[in-house]
């Protein structure tokens, strides 16, 4: 089953005579071609599957492929990188659209750019099944993506745990998808935070959030621990000067709002309210020239590991210590 980021329009049927995956996420295209074949081979266990890419079709190819079969086997066709198709062969699958063959089914994977635009609107306005398979950018995306992958398992996973899988994993969907069916095989009951620590802590893009999150709770001697553990795995210093500056900015934008529930604030700061909870805790111990002072470490630390000073491991461990400090400013002197 494809996930809800894979959003499908016209005929939620498989077996339509055209689908049109559209975008440039490899895992949801394949998803949306298994998708097809599974339905195809359901129907009969001897569907021919052809899978082609734009220099196998040449003109004249299709109309071969869609021949009448003296057995009337059905077969599915997919073209990959339609947007790369010749000019020939475009003007091939267009006449196929207007005219397409009974017990074929055909899938046609299209970047969804410019290119080749002119067979896109051909398939929309043959009326083909599309289903979307955008490319994940947006760290929300890549959110839904991971709740979407534990629903269609049929299993719960808390919202810290998705934050934390994504955080460890980073945004390779593949990735994050095998992440999932690894802790729903292995994982009774739900799944939460704790549990997705015990399997992914040492990750990459999750040290560097490990760095940040011990940094603005004040345990410097922890904070520190992370970030050598981090630079000796490989973590690029931008990463951690990042996330340390999304921990601050948290923490500054939560003390200046208006106190309220947790998922009013979470509109207001464009927030999930998990995280609204979660900074409230690390906030305990910060002033607002708290909140300066670790700003003011963090540009320094980011000049610093661009090139701006010479070691870029001190210019973190500065930061990291004054952040730590910061974080504890509240009754000191």
């Amino acid at each position: 089953m494809l996930v809800a980021m894979a959003r499908k329009t016209a005929s939620d049927d498989p077996l339509a005579p055209v689908t049109l995956a559209v975008g440039q996420e490899d895992l949801l295209l394949d998803r949306a071609v298994r998708e097809v074949v599974a339905a195809a081979r359901a129907a009969d266990a001897d569907t021919d599957v052809r899978d082609l890419t734009p220099d196998q079709l040449q003109p004249g190819t299709l109309a071969e492929l869609t021949s009448p079969s003296l057995f009337a086997e059905r077969k599915v066709v997919v073209v990959r990188n339609a947007q790369d198709l010749s000019a020939d062969t475009v003007k091939d699958v267009k006449a196929y659209l207007g005219s397409p063959a009974e017990e074929i089914t055909l899938v046609l994977l299209h970047a969804g750019g410019a290119k080749g635009k002119g067979l896109l609107d051909a398939a929309r306005k043959a009326g083909a099944r599309e289903v979307a398979c955008p490319k994940m950018t947006k760290p929300a995306d890549r959110m839904a993506f991971v709740r979407g992958e534990f629903r269609t398992a049929g299993r719960s996973a808390t919202p810290e745990a998705c934050q934390a899988l994504v955080d460890a994993i980073g945004s390779d969907l593949r990735e994050l998808a095998s992440a999932v069916s690894q802790l729903v095989a292995d994982v009774e009951g739900t799944i939460d935070e704790a549990v997705v620590g015990r399997y992914y802590t040492g990750r990459a893009e999750a040290s560097s959030f490990e760095v940040a999150d011990r940094a603005v709770e004040g345990r410097a001697a922890e904070a520190l621990e992370a970030l050598r553990w981090s630079l000796s795995t490989g973590v690029a210093p931008v990463l951690i000067t990042s996330a340390l500056a999304q921990g601050v900015r948290a923490i500054g934008k939560l003390s200046s709002a208006r106190g309220g529930r947790s998922a009013d604030l979470a509109r207001e700061l464009g927030m999930p309210p998990w995280k609204i909870d979660r900074v409230r805790q690390q906030m305990r111990g910060w002033t607002p020239d708290g909140v300066a002072v670790a700003l003011r470490a963090v540009a320094e630390a980011d000049a610093g590991v661009k090139g701006g000073g010479d070691d870029p491991e001190y210019a973190l461990e500065k930061a990291v210590v004054t952040i730590a400090r910061a974080a504890r400013s509240r009754g000191r002197a």
